[in-house]
This record gives structure tokens, C-alpha cells and sequence, in this order.
């Protein structure tokens, strides 16, 4: 039930993040959740290659570069997933940071209550 919340959660934060960021756009809530799907496993299979490839980036920038990583992702994925397009790096940067920080602010609001 936990991932059905977050797959659906995120399906909606990304539509919000097309409705918000010009260059950003998703079909249909149907495309949105395959959209999740896409972003979610982008990030659990290629972030951590690019994060330990970009350490020292990371390092010299102290920690900004993980932003340009965060956009990457979002970008690859929008290039993976049908019915979800980026139009470029500028919305994939803003993009990638609104559906970010809307996915930590649900997860914080809704699934930590469940620990404290």
C-alpha cells in the first residue's frame, strides 16, 4: 500500500511540476504514473554511478553539482518515458528541484508521521 501512496503521490507532484514549469509536459495522469515509475527507477539505477563518477565535482562545488545530477535524471527520464517530455536543461534543473523538494515535502508530511 506504502508504494501505491508514493507511486501515486509522485504521479501528481509531476503533474503539478508541468503545470508549474514551462518546458515541462506529462499527457495524462496514466503517462504521469509511468512517468514515476521511470523516474524512480532512473534514480535507483543510474544516480548512484553518476554520484560516485562526480564525486570530486561534488566535493570542489560542495555538493551544488548534486543539482546538475538531480536534473540529469529528471531529463533521462523524461527521455525514457512516453507522454512526459523536458524541453530542455533550464526546465529539467527546475523541474528536477520542484518534483524533489514536493516529493520530500509529502514524504515528511504524510509518511514519517507513521515513526513519530
Amino acid at each position: 500500500m506504502y508504494l501505491i501512496a508514493r507511486l501515486v503521490l509522485n504521479a501528481l507532484a509531476l503533474m503539478l511540476v508541468a503545470y508549474l514549469i514551462p518546458g515541462v509536459t506529462v499527457t495524462s495522469f496514466v503517462m504521469a504514473l509511468f512517468a514515476a515509475i521511470i523516474i524512480g527507477l532512473v534514480n535507483a539505477l543510474i544516480r548512484p554511478l553518476l554520484q560516485v563518477l562526480s564525486f570530486p565535482v561534488t566535493i570542489l562545488t560542495l555538493g551544488l553539482f548534486t543539482l546538475v545530477i538531480n536534473a540529469l535524471m529528471f531529463w533521462i527520464a523524461a527521455a525514457l518515458a512516453p507522454g512526459f517530455s523536458v524541453s530542455g536543461f533550464g526546465p529539467a534543473f527546475w523541474g528536477g528541484l520542484v518534483f524533489s523538494v514536493i516529493g520530500w515535502a509529502t514524504n515528511s508530511a504524510i509518511f514519517d508521521r507513521k515513526h513519530h
